[in-house]
């Protein structure tokens, strides 16, 4: 294992992201530290950093070198980008952090983009999106083709900048608010057309969206709570920016969710946002929670092209990996089990392909609460699923692995207060993912690998399931007898239980 720190030297906040990786296997987030440093400030009107400006991103960086002196960390990488690449007076802030003995590497606007979309190429479920970083300084506006990045630019479209040109009153006068639209419009009207005509996700990277969204979420009182991953529907964009136009920075300093020290720049990222959202006619905005540090740590993570072979997979791995795993070959008998039983039982329920990739996740994470304590494991288990993202996973589908996490061993599977988050029909795929999976679980009651395979006959009003074994599984077959109710709920059919030795 070891430790890598990504800096964000960003033109309206530094981030020291500290990540502990088993380079191409799993890697986790362990500490963070953000300053807003508002290195852009006044950039826009002068081209230059201020002194000011320059002393707040080397007093940060300062504390930054300091808690990597303090924690042993010997690996730093510092990115700088907009405000670093735009000033006229760059050269002297990166000779005044020199004592500082870190390697920092400004990027041009197309590798900025090019860290931002690989972060979301190994961080959703698909080959082809439009990617937004907006930032303090800039906005980067990329195509993500067969999850590579095809095509993009910077353009100066950055919350600070657009803040200090354009909006001078408090609230803004609709003057200003339209002056600013107009100059969005004149850089990103091209690309709106191509968004409309090519019909892909939209995807949002940044301080800005991220904030917006945990607005939402809070005004909604979203039971996930999770950002990575979030549909932010065009409806709840547009209502909030029309209520942030209302307010003062100080009533917007307020709002739940949003940072107070972005309170004076947030409605100009929203605007950006919404403009977009209208000219190409999207629906809703995927957040990422994932952007230009994660990016980074890609790079170092994974050999070229720094692709993950398969973002779901890796996912459950990664976070299985967390967690002590005592027991791993029970875990793999287990998923293989689930998956048999939803393969003989489709008759019946119908689900598809991605059902059997919740199911499969669930069923490698189902133990992941033993890692609390083996009482109540379960609901340790939802628990520690419902507090992180899987990244390549829908919002909804975290929420059906985290229940079926929760129902494994015991109860009637509810979907509770994540109905929210579901879609008609959930509850009934909960019921009978949860029985499939419950079932795996008691053929493997005494953790021995006795039950080797499944079988089911299925008739009009019954199901025989017959196992395989290796001895004779008396535990086995008395703990998946018990789920009979279970069975016939979920799926309208008594069920029988043998074994053929």
């Amino acid at each position: 294992m070891k430790r890598i720190g990504i800096v964000d030297l960003g033109s309206n906040t530094a981030r020291l992201a500290v990540f502990e990786t088993e380079p191409g296997r799993w890697f986790r987030l362990i500490d963070g530290i953000r300053e807003p440093i508002r290195l852009g400030q006044g950039l826009a009107r002068s081209g230059a950093l201020s002194r000011k400006a320059m002393a707040r991103a080397e007093a940060a960086l300062h504390l930054f070198t300091d808690y990597a002196a303090a924690t042993d960390l010997k690996e730093v990488e510092v990115i700088g980008t907009s405000a670093l690449r735009d000033a006229t007076n760059g050269a002297e802030l990166l000779s005044r952090l020199e004592p500082y003995g870190l390697d920092i590497s400004v990027l041009s606007g197309e590798e900025e983009a090019q860290l931002g979309t690989l972060a979301v190429a190994n961080s959703f479920w698909f080959d082809e999106a439009w990617v937004v970083d907006l930032g303090g300084g800039s906005a980067q506006v990329s195509r993500m083709a067969e999850r590579r990045w095809a095509e993009g630019r910077a353009h100066p479209l950055g919350a600070v900048r657009l803040t200090e040109a354009f909006l001078e009153s408090d609230p803004p006068r609709v003057s200003e608010v339209r002056a600013l639209e107009a100059y969005v419009a004149e850089q990103l009207g091209e690309a709106a057309v191509r968004m409309r005509s090519e019909r892909l996700p939209l995807v949002g990277i940044g301080g800005t969206i991220r904030n917006l969204a945990r607005a939402t979420q809070e005004a909604r009182r979203d039971p996930l709570g999770l950002i990575h991953g979030y549909s932010f529907d065009r409806e709840a964009l547009e209502r909030l920016t029309a209520e942030l136009l209302t307010l003062t920075e100080r009533e917007r300093a307020r709002i739940p969710g949003l940072n107070p020290d972005r309170a004076d720049i947030i409605l100009a990222g929203a605007l950006v946002f919404r403009w977009l959202a209208r000219a190409a006619d999207f629906e809703s905005v995927l957040v990422s929670g994932h952007g230009v540090r994660e990016g980074a740590l890609f790079r170092r993570f994974l050999p070229p092209p720094h692709l993950l072979a398969d973002v779901r997979r890796f996912s459950v791995a990664n976070l299985l990996a967390q967690y002590t795993q005592e027991d791993l070959p029970h875990v793999e008998r287990v998923v293989h089990l689930s998956l048999e039983l939803f393969r003989q039982l489709a008759p019946l329920h119908h689900l598809e392909e991605a059902d059997a990739e919740v199911l499969e996740a669930a069923a490698w994470l189902h133990d992941i609460g033993m890692t609390v304590d083996y009482h109540r494991h379960h609901k340790h288990g939802e628990y520690l699923v419902r507090s992180a993202p899987l990244p390549g996973f829908t919002q909804r589908e975290m929420a059906l692995i985290s229940l079926l996490v929760r129902f494994h061993r015991k109860g009637f599977p509810r979907v509770g207060d994540l109905a929210p988050v579901l879609e008609r029909g959930d509850e009934t795929r909960v019921l009978q993912l949860s029985t499939c999976l419950r079932l795996a679980e008691y053929l493997e009651r005494s953790r021995a690998g006795r039950v080797t395979a499944v079988t089911a006959r299925i008739g009009k009003k019954k199901v025989s399931l017959e196992v395989s074994a290796n001895e004779t599984p008396t535990l086995e077959l008395w703990e998946a007898s018990k789920q009979r109710d279970l069975f016939e709920r979920a799926f309208e059919r008594s069920l029988a239980v043998s074994a053929a030795v």
